[in-house]
């Protein structure tokens, strides 16, 4: 595993690995985690009323990251998955923590923005999964961890905000090319 998407552990003291479940390592159990996931949430995102996520068209998600906190306080600050409306829109985490106690930390808190000073604070238990908006309507940290814990993330993904975002990417590498070439 390599280290977190941060270079300053004081941010974020994590050690992740990328995989989509076949490589570099078949995991047919992540592989059966994962499609259950993707069930859940493209089920959700068809279902008639079914409320702000009504508004996304679902067609997608990352590569799954699985995530090690060693213990010894490894956290991760406060921040939001998607600032720059990439076109993640949904977060979903999934604990691996036997026998997970309070004491040991390593809490994930969600801070809604429609309750002011509200947090969930949701244990890493076992077995347990979690879902969230992947934007600025829920900032979350990892408070620091006391012994190794362990998760799985996906992000799904909107077809319009990615593609949006996609183009809005190769217009600045254009313009980032152009820049650079020699003046006549």
């Amino acid at each position: 595993m390599s280290g977190g998407g941060s270079s300053q552990p004081s941010v974020r003291s994590d050690k992740i690995t990328w995989t989509d479940g076949i490589s570099p390592k078949r995991s047919p159990n992540l592989l059966q985690l994962v499609q259950l996931l993707d069930a859940i949430i493209l089920t959700a995102n068809r279902v008639p009323s079914n409320g702000e996520l009504g508004k996304y068209r679902i067609n997608g998600r990352t590569r799954i990251m699985v995530a090690c906190y060693p213990g010894g306080g490894s956290h991760y600050v406060k921040h939001v998955d998607n600032p720059n409306k990439d076109g993640r829109v949904v977060t979903a985490i999934y604990y691996l923590n036997k026998d997970w106690e309070s004491k040991d930390g390593g809490v994930l808190n969600i801070y809604p923005q429609v309750k002011s000073g509200f947090v969930a604070k949701v244990e890493p238990l076992f077995d347990r999964v979690v879902f969230f908006w992947s934007d600025s309507r829920n900032p979350h940290e990892v408070t620091p961890s006391h012994k190794p814990r362990f998760a799985v993330t996906v992000w799904y993904l909107d077809e319009l905000e990615k593609k949006a975002y996609t183009t809005r990417k190769a217009q600045t590498s254009n313009t980032d090319i152009e820049k650079s070439l020699p003046r006549k």
